[in-house]
């Protein structure tokens, strides 16, 4: 604690109010000032001095700026009902902290509102008791782990989102010390490379503080993942102590690892219980993971201070060493641990266990057929059977697993009870601050046309470059991609010279990835090897590629996107630094390693916690799987799959790139312009993660609380997330979800299906369905629209429509006549749409708006005797019979902008006017032929797919306010999850 009288009065009084939350400060400054010598300046004027005085890092000025950011991020406190991370939170702490207006002034500017977004919570009700006092009664490994990430120079705002996040994992966890026997299932929701080990640490911190006492950790099925995890929670969480337990500093299995002789390594000060805290007992180490214990299984058995009481009661609960285990996922190492846990004298009833399933839809998730195992014919899938045996061994037992993609997860059989399905929560973590993601890589809902693209404005021009069809032929590509990789490693090299705030690059690599087969393996890195000694990095050759390269990406993308890190002038700037990058890369003559198998790991060829590791590897399922690649700075990806999870798994891209975003390059196969005999592999990326994001964005629509309770139940998501993957099934051919999604209110919300019928009898008929309408944009006036700059685009965007008002009723007696692929995606939103004519809300009419193309290649055509409207050209996603994405980015921003200002006087729509937009489509799938559609200025009916979407006025709602409605598909089973098919059609 700081020798200065007043920082240490400020920091004891936001102890206090850190949980309780903000009260007046004059009174607590007051109230404890008796306590502090010599006396502290107590006044608000002497605070708000000494803040003017304060920068960055300054004792008082953090301790404020921690206390302020997790009041903004605490959810749904007592104190105050404005939304977290909000101007109006900010007023409420301000107003109750009684703080005077230029004290406000002062510490908004050094401690601005954070924005950031909140975690994404699908719950059952649960009973609280994880409260401020209960987390506040017994802390130690979370306030360490805090520690460790201040240390490593997380910001407040991410310390505090990262607290919140676990809190809400935690909370509904079963209280620990209860005699009550609950087993939670819940899953976490995170990105790729996103950090999802810090969220899991948390929340083993809190969970090991709050009283559980057995942590089991499957981390992936292979040793370098488990290896990964196992260091990254002794170093930040177990600490020095607990791994030594009195041993020699020489004996630790950590004795080869820079960092813990650098003290990277979590020091508690002495060992944790004569500190009056708890110890944590490793069960594996870095090396070795579980192994039977035979004459050492009292190792597993825990203490009981009172042998008369359960070991769950507090009074033996918060005396007792927890026990921790980093396991794989592997058969034969969790039969060692079932047989030894079966053989410790703790009644296994007593015990409270978490156990963390780190990339959970890999192996845990049991695929078996499910009515074959409910016959007794089959058997779970081996981890299953084991996860699913540990569960059903220790009754408390909460299971949480974690992942990136989530679809397997939740699209496990809710109804076996002895699996891990989701059953109490599903939480889905926000990308945090700094995160590449899909967003980094791809120029989703882009309003701006390709040909104006540039560096600055477009993610795809800055960061991606085609690999073309034939890049298995020749090594163009690929010597471009280690070109590219040779000269980033030049330019990191630069920036340590020269860059002022001292940054350094330990690791610097390269993942080439084509194929899962090991032999290719082989052959790709003597492929590679060859091209680097023949590269000539050191002569003229090399470094006219090295410049050309330069001067054509690197110098123009690092002009635009360097972030004010310093960027070479010249290409004579960075041909300084090449001799030097290639001696890092290739000095020892191995520039590749390849890494897929065990031997390679334990060879310490990968292993980025060692040493300093500039190289190119080349892998596959070792490196596609929660194992983090260090540095990667360019990526070449040529590999071929038709699985969502894979394809998202790959994307070892993502990730943060602290002080080189700007040099990432992903090198990735297209399809051909013609015949796509090759999967369009950036196309296929943009697709599943457009899909993850829409799965996230229901979660996030629906998570909100009416009255009290939650509108979705983890069991009624899979409904939500099958609009988007149809071709994933939710379980055996015989079985069915028994809720099914019958309305979705959306006042003020963008509706767009996607789904459209494709026969051309089917799009005939749909064509003439629409005349009634065509006929009064034929009659309507032309108009145009403008968008001004704002935050998505800089550009001022001006388009042209015919428009028309249509009654209500005509509108939807259109909508109720189409068909479509899948009806059931369209239903829910016609079901509220159809109720907007007074029984729910009124909508009196709505604004149609065709948007009409301006370019020279624009098509147009009449459609059954309407006046010309422009035709659109749209493709199909991958792997799914609809389109992404029909409308124009700037025409729904213009929906929106009509919408927001209804009612005023120049506004074309009233409070009760909803806006649609029509489009006729042409299906370019595939690169389908579309040049007969046309005849004589006249589309072919049966060719012309007649899109649309809503936006339906902000007042169309009632009191309810609830968003989402369910039915159970057999009402006599309402509480089944799952139903027999052959059961449903009486009730329908």
């Amino acid at each position: 604690m700081s020798d200065d009288p007043t920082e240490r009065l400020h920091s004891i009084v936001l102890a206090g109010l850190r949980q309780a939350g903000p009260q007046p400060l004059a009174h607590g400054l007051r109230a404890w000032a008796q306590g502090v010598s010599p006396a502290p300046d107590t006044s608000e004027e002497g605070f708000r001095t000494r803040l003017l005085a304060g920068y960055a890092g300054h004792p008082l000025v953090e301790m404020w700026r921690r206390a302020v950011t997790a009041w903004d991020f605490a959810q749904s406190p007592a104190w105050s009902t404005a939304p977290p991370c909000t101007e109006a939170r900010r007023a409420d702490i301000y107003e109750l902290l009684a703080l005077a207006a230029e004290t406000r002034t002062v510490l908004t500017e050094l401690v601005p509102v954070a924005v950031a977004d909140a975690p994404t919570v699908i719950s059952t009700e649960f009973t609280p008791w994880y409260t401020p006092a209960a987390q506040q009664s017994r802390t130690w490994y979370w306030p360490a782990y805090q520690r460790v990430l201040e240390r490593k120079g997380w910001p407040a705002a991410a310390l505090a989102a990262l607290d919140e996040a676990t809190d809400r994992v935690v909370e509904r966890l079963a209280d620990p010390a209860t005699s009550t026997v609950y087993q939670s299932k819940g899953l976490v929701v995170g990105h790729v490379q996103s950090g999802k080990t810090a969220n899991f640490t948390g929340v083993i911190a809190k969970a090991i503080d709050s009283g559980y006492r057995l942590v089991i950790v499957l981390a992936g099925t292979l040793n370098l993942l488990r290896q990964q995890t196992q260091r990254r929670l002794d170093m930040e969480l177990v600490g020095r102590e607990n791994i030594l337990r009195g041993g020699d500093e020489i004996e630790s299995d950590y004795a080869d690892d820079p960092e813990w002789h650098r003290g990277g390594f979590l020091a508690h000060g002495g060992v944790p219980s004569v500190l009056g805290a708890f110890d944590i007992m490793r069960m594996t180490t870095r090396d070795n993971d579980y192994k039977r214990l035979l004459q050492g299984i009292t190792a597993l058995e825990f203490e009981k201070q009172e042998p008369a009481l359960p070991l769950y009661d507090p009074r033996n609960l918060h005396r007792s060493a927890a026990r921790l285990m980093v396991v794989k996922k592997n058969k034969t190492v969790l039969t060692k641990l079932l047989k030894d846990l079966k053989k410790i004298r703790t009644p296994l009833a007593e015990i409270p266990v978490l156990i963390i399933d780190d990339e959970s839809d890999q192996a845990s998730v049991n695929t078996s057929n499910p009515r074959k195992l409910r016959e007794g014919k089959a058997e779970r899938t081996a981890i299953n059977g084991l996860v699913s045996s540990l569960l059903a061994l220790l009754p408390r037992s909460q299971y949480v697993g974690y992942t990136a993609t989530p679809f397997a997860n939740v699209f496990i059989d809710p109804s076996d009870t002895a699996d891990i399905f989701p059953k109490d929560f599903i939480v889905s973590l926000p990308a945090p601050a700094g995160y590449m993601g899909i967003r980094a890589f791809h120029d989703l809902d882009s309003d701006i046309p390709w040909s104006e693209r540039t560096y600055a404005n477009s993610q795809g021009k800055a960061h991606i470059r085609d690999i073309p069809p034939a890049a298995g032929e020749d090594d163009d590509s690929l010597q471009q991609a280690m070109d590219a990789f040779v000269l980033s490693a030049a330019i990191k090299l630069y920036r340590e010279e020269h860059d002022p705030r001292g940054v350094t690059y330990p690791h610097h690599t390269m993942l080439v990835h084509e194929s899962v087969r090991t032999a290719d393996h082989r052959a790709l890195a003597e492929r590679l090897t060859r091209l680097w000694h023949s590269a000539g990095y050191l002569g003229p050759s090399g470094h006219a590629r090295l410049r050309a390269l330069f001067e054509s990406d690197f110098a123009p993308v690092s002009a635009a996107r360097a972030d004010g890190y310093a960027t070479p002038g010249s290409f004579a700037d960075v041909a300084a630094h090449v001799g030097a990058a290639c001696i890092r890369i290739g000095g020892d003559e191995n520039p590749v390693l390849v890494v897929n198998s065990d031997k390679d790991i334990e060879q310490g060829a990968a292993d980025f916690d060692k040493r300093s590791l500039w190289k190119i590897l080349v892998g596959g399922a070792k490196l596609s799987r929660g194992f983090t690649v260090e540095g990667l700075t360019i990526s070449y990806y040529r590999r071929t799959t038709t699985q969502a999870d894979t394809l998202m798994q790959m994307g070892r891209w993502f990730g943060f790139r602290t002080g080189y975003r700007d040099l990432v390059r992903l090198y990735i196969s297209r399809g051909e312009a013609h015949g796509r005999k090759e999967i369009d592999l950036y196309d296929a990326f943009e697709a599943v993660c457009r899909d993850e994001e829409s799965f996230r964005a229901e979660l996030n629509r629906y998570a909100p609380l009416i009255d009290g309770k939650p509108q979705v139940t983890p069991a009624q998501v899979p409904p939500l997330v099958a609009q988007h993957l149809s071709w994933l099934k939710p379980t055996s051919a015989n079985k069915m979800y028994n809720a099914e999604l019958i309305e979705i209110r959306s006042p003020g919300a963008w509706i767009e299906p996607s789904a459209y019928a494709g026969a051309p009898a089917a799009v005939k008929r749909n064509a003439e369905r629409w005349e009634p309408l065509l006929k009064e944009l034929s009659e309507g006036p032309e108009q145009e629209f403008t968008n001004p700059p704002d935050s998505t685009s800089q550009l001022t965007r001006r388009f042209r429509a015919r428009t028309a008002v249509l009654p209500h009723g005509l509108l939807v007696s259109v909508l109720e006549q189409l068909e479509w692929n899948r009806p059931d995606l369209f239903q829910p939103h016609l079901t509220y749409l159809k109720q907007l004519d007074g029984r729910l809300a009124r909508v009196d009419d709505w604004l149609l708006l065709a948007p009409q193309r301006m370019s020279r290649e624009r098509l147009a055509a009449t459609i059954l005797g309407s006046s010309p409207l422009s035709l659109v050209e749209r493709s199909k996603a991958p792997y799914r019979d609809a389109f992404s994405r029909v409308t124009g980015f700037e025409h729904r921003v213009a929906a929106e902008r009509l919408v927001a200002a209804a009612g005023t006087a120049a506004s074309l729509v009233t409070p009760s006017r909803g806006v649609a937009l029509v489009y006729p489509v042409l299906d370019i799938t595939g690169d389908r032929d579309v040049s007969d559609v046309i005849t004589g200025g006249k589309a072919d009916a049966t060719r012309v797919i007649m899109a649309f979407a809503l936006l339906p006025p902000k007042s169309a709602i009632d009191t309810k306010r609830r968003l989402v409605h369910f039915r159970a598909k057999v009402s006599a089973l309402r509480d089944a999850p799952i139903v027999d098919v052959l059961a449903a059609p009486a009730e329908r």
